[in-house]
């Protein structure tokens, strides 16, 4: 199977250093206030270095919630757990290579 080729803003492909080929997840809840907060980190973040960002609700998915209940706000960057509770501004643009 042949990976995603994420592309930059200007339609080049993106390497897997560089910031535009990075995803990020946000693992949260509604009424979450850390969420909330880890939410305006990553959507800054991921604008100012290109990276694109998404958001999966730990009350819609089971498995989200029987591997991350205790630790939300959690985020992924590629798949990999990044941190949680509080988002590290600094510590997130480091690990999308910015």
């Amino acid at each position: 199977m042949t990976p995603l080729l994420r592309r930059r803003r200007d339609g080049r492909p993106a390497t897997p250093s560089d910031p535009a080929g990075r995803l990020v997840t946000l693992i949260g809840r509604p009424g979450c206030h850390l969420c909330d907060d880890a939410r305006q980190v990553v959507s800054e973040v991921c604008a100012e270095v290109g990276a694109a960002w998404e958001e999966k609700d730990i009350t819609q998915d089971a498995e989200l919630h029987r591997t991350y209940g205790e630790q939300i706000p959690v985020v992924l960057v590629d798949g990999a757990q990044h941190d949680f509770w509080r988002v590290d501004r600094g510590r997130l643009r480091r690990a999308l290579g910015a």
